[in-house]
């Protein structure tokens, strides 16, 4: 990047600043005297923005947020999607996926935002490559045409796992160095190349937020995903015993609304954790006993019977069954080190909520119960 006191930098402040002008942007300067770009209006009403990856468990609760925010909203959805969270919404809808580059232009003109949010979400398939082309090359498409399409800022969905996890249980932030040894699985590996590709273009002038969520619980996690597919487990008891792990939660209507944040007060260029309490899954298993009257397993499993058994599931389900294993490899990695996390800069920058945990788990167990997900 050129350094602040380049001829450069002060050409482009000076016409930022009488773009701002003209229509009523602010820019304001803190005591470090950095400039924050981009702030929009208190009142973002009727501005439109498109939302990939509407029909996932956050991109869903993010539609819901923006319709009650006053929002224009118009989503990109694939024909073999499950729209069943989108019923009734006031949406605007477009067809197609991220690989196709004329299309993609063509559903953000005429849109201010966008909020990327769209991911291949999976520890395991049968199609390394698939992941890839989705989680990377997608995002590098979408971006693409939002800089081509001119449009005002972007929040890009990354996740927690692109962030650093200290040793000794200590929290991580957004400054925490990552161990390239802890992408463990094809998804954190895809996630960490398409949060590149998103820094790549705020390097050239794209104004691009990006947002880390932890791990969302609450209702409409239609898949489930994976830390859905744990409840649902409980539920329907089929979790004998657990892993010495421990993971960071968040409210997934809470991360919705920490998008919008983002997307009000976040400053492009910097990463914000949108994440709750940490919890050791041990514990979130006794919250779940606690909420459901359902007893939580008490045999802890050894990490290495966990990892030969999820290797030799995984050997099967690649090379033989070609479905999904039972228990993925990529989910025990992960396993093996407590993912706990700081939400402090989001908290205090963007005013993220945090809603009891508690709270995001009794109405995922009701949303499950509601839904047909529990079989005995």
């Amino acid at each position: 990047m050129r350094g602040i006191f380049s001829v450069e930098y002060y050409s482009i402040l000076i016409s930022l600043a009488k773009h701002f002008r003209k229509h009523r942007f602010q820019v304001s300067r803190e005591s470090n005297d950095h400039v924050k770009l981009f702030q929009f209006p208190i009142k973002l009403s009727n501005m439109k923005c498109l939302v990939t990856g509407s029909t996932g468990f956050i991109g869903s609760n993010l539609v819901k947020a923006l319709i009650t925010k006053g929002f224009q909203v118009r989503v990109l959805i694939r024909h073999s999607s499950d729209s069943l969270n989108l019923k009734n919404l006031n949406i605007e809808v477009h067809y197609g996926d991220l690989l196709d580059y004329k299309l993609l232009e063509k559903a953000l003109k005429g849109c201010a935002f966008l909020f990327h949010a769209a991911a291949h979400y999976s520890l395991w398939d049968a199609s390394k490559d698939l992941i890839y082309k989705i989680n990377v090359d997608g995002t590098r498409n979408i971006l693409k045409a939002a800089a081509k399409t001119g449009i005002k800022k972007v929040v890009y969905t990354s996740t927690v796992g692109c962030i650093g996890i200290p040793k000794n249980k200590t929290l991580g932030d957004e400054n925490t160095p990552i161990d390239l040894s802890t992408l463990s699985n094809s998804y954190k590996h895809s996630k960490y190349l398409a949060e590149k590709e998103a820094l790549n273009f705020f390097e050239n002038g794209l104004p691009v937020v990006i947002v880390n969520p932890s791990t969302p619980i609450g209702p409409g996690d239609i898949k489930p995903t994976p830390s859905g597919k744990i409840i649902v487990d409980f539920l329907n008891r089929k979790i004998p015993a657990y892993i010495d792990t421990g993971l960071n939660l968040i409210d997934v209507r809470d991360c919705a609304l920490g998008h919008i944040l983002a997307l009000e007060k976040g400053k492009p260029g910097e990463r914000y954790i949108l994440g709750n309490q940490n919890l050791s899954f041990h514990k979130i298993l006794l919250l779940l006993e606690e909420i459901t009257g359902l007893k939580a397993p008490k045999f802890k499993l050894p990490y290495s019977f966990a990892f030969i058994a999820a290797f030799v599931n995984e050997v099967i389900s690649d090379y033989i069954t070609k479905t999904p294993p039972k228990i993925p490899l990529g989910g025990v990695k992960m396993a093996k080190h407590f993912m706990y996390f700081d939400s402090t800069k989001a908290v205090k920058e963007l005013g993220l909520p945090q809603t009891p945990i508690k709270e995001a788990f009794e109405a995922a167990v009701a949303w499950y119960r509601e839904n047909g997900y529990v079989k005995c």
